[in-house]
Formats: structure tokens, C-alpha cells, sequence
């Protein structure tokens, strides 16, 4: 067990189902402060309900979610957000109208203090408040190399560049846990190499715990520091990556014999 004040999250025997269906079944984990933790499985094994119920998408029936101490499990999600969770999307959910730099700003509106008079009037603490978030985000673009598009219109983009831009608005919000959810999906192989080096790039430069739901493994492997591995709704494993490699109740799962003797 980890002392107390390097764990960010736990998550404690969380029950969530869909009619007779269960999603999950009695999970328990922990986010430690400082790591990247790949959560992995099957289709349909639950990664994804899992995301949902730490952002308040989804109401587990049973068990419970801590964040930095604080019992979460019945907050919405705008409350949640606001503690400091955030996300990207399997299915990229960005506002499609609005160009990369719109987009970015619109997701530092959970950060900003300023009253509506006073945003309508653009003075005083208001300018000031606007140039900060202004620099905050310039400071994402150049991160992610964004600068090509920061003035395009999201919905025209090529996918893998609107994965970019999700990436992007989930930083904007400043987030002191950060959980990507299929971050990779669809994108080639030289969109991958790029996305990861991006994914290694935030948790070194900025030290934010990530949680990543990825199908590929090679990606997971080579970045998280510890994986989980659902099944069917159930924690079936969780180690250091060389661990999970040659777990044999994850090879019979998921990994197949290959992956364990690469």
C-alpha cells in the first residue's frame, strides 16, 4: 500500500449495470500522484464506464470515489470538473462551429472569476483575467504544436488533429488529474508516435497523474507506470507493465500469446 498523500484517487468496490447487465463489478483502484496508469481490456470490458463514473457521466450503485480525500461518487459533472477532472473522449465531443483557439477558451470557463457586467464591459480585473487565460491557452498551442490551426475551424479539421485539440481543451481546464480515453483510436501509426510524445510531454512538464484507456498496447506498455486490465466488468489484474506482459489470466483475456513473448 501507498502512504495516503501519494494517492490522488481511490476508487473503492464500484458496482455500475445497465438493466442485467453489469458494467462493473466490485473495481477498486488507486491513481497515485505522478504516474500514468493504462487501464486496458477487451470490448466491453467496462473502461470506459469506469471514465464515466469518475466524471459523474454515469451513478454507480454501488461503491465509492475519493479525489484528494473527498468523496465524490454523487457530485455532477460540472462540480467534478471543477475540482480539477478532466477528459478527452473515445468520441470526440468538441464544439465543432468554433475554431482550435475558441475551443481551448471556452473550456477556461470553469476557471474564470469575473462577473458577466464586468466580462461585458472588458476592463479592469476582467482585461487582466482575459490575458491570462489567453496566455495559458497560447502556451497549450505551443505545447502541441496547435499553431498551424489555432485560427481553423475544428469540424473541418482531419481527425487526428481534432484528437490534438481534445487533448488540448482537457489541459486548458488546468486539471490536476487528467483521463484520456482512447486518445489514439483511428489515427495511423505516425499520429500515434506524435500523440504519445505528446501524452510523455504533459505528465513531464506539467506532472499531472493520467489515466489512459488505450486499445493499443505497444502505447501502454511503452508509457504507463502501472496497468489495470478489466474483463467483463472486473479487475482481473494490475502491475508494472513487465508484470501484465506475462500475466496469464490477461494473455487468456485479452493480450494473446505474442504480446507475452515480445
Amino acid at each position: 500500500m501507498h502512504e495516503p498523500s501519494q494517492i490522488i484517487m481511490q476508487i473503492d468496490n464500484l458496482y455500475l449495470a445497465f438493466g442485467g447487465v453489469e458494467a462493473l463489478s466490485g473495481v477498486s483502484l488507486e491513481v497515485r500522484k505522478g504516474e500514468i496508469l493504462g487501464v486496458i481490456g477487451p470490448n466491453g470490458a467496462g473502461k470506459t464506464s469506469f471514465l464515466n463514473c469518475v466524471n459523474g457521466f454515469y451513478r454507480p450503485y454501488k461503491g465509492k470515489i475519493y479525489f484528494e480525500g473527498s468523496h465524490i461518487t454523487d457530485l455532477p459533472p460540472y462540480k467534478i470538473a471543477s475540482l480539477g477532472i478532466s477528459r478527452t473522449f473515445q468520441h470526440i465531443e468538441l464544439y465543432t462551429g468554433l475554431n482550435t483557439l475558441d475551443n481551448l477558451m471556452a473550456a477556461r470557463h470553469s476557471l474564470m472569476k469575473s462577473g458577466a457586467l464586468a466580462g461585458m464591459l472588458y476592463f479592469g480585473k476582467s482585461h487582466q483575467e482575459e490575458i491570462r487565460h489567453r496566455q495559458a491557452v497560447e502556451d497549450i498551442i505551443n505545447l502541441l504544436e496547435l499553431e498551424p490551426i489555432r485560427k481553423k475551424v475544428v469540424g473541418a479539421l482531419p481527425y487526428g488533429q481534432r484528437k490534438k485539440v481534445d487533448l488540448a481543451r482537457a489541459l486548458a481546464m488546468k486539471p490536476k488529474l487528467l483521463l484520456l480515453d482512447e486518445p489514439m483510436a483511428g489515427m495511423n501509426v505516425e499520429e500515434k508516435e506524435d500523440m504519445a510524445r505528446y501524452v510523455i510531454d504533459v505528465h513531464e512538464l506539467q506532472r499531472i497523474p493520467i489515466v489512459l484507456v488505450e486499445h493499443d498496447m505497444g502505447v501502454v506498455m511503452d508509457i504507463a507506470d502501472r496497468v489495470i486490465v478489466l474483463d467483463f466488468g472486473k479487475k482481473i489484474a494490475e502491475g508494472t507493465p513487465a508484470e501484465i506482459k506475462t500475466n496469464p489470466e490477461v494473455i487468456k483475456a485479452y493480450l494473446g500469446s505474442a504480446l507475452a513473448q515480445a
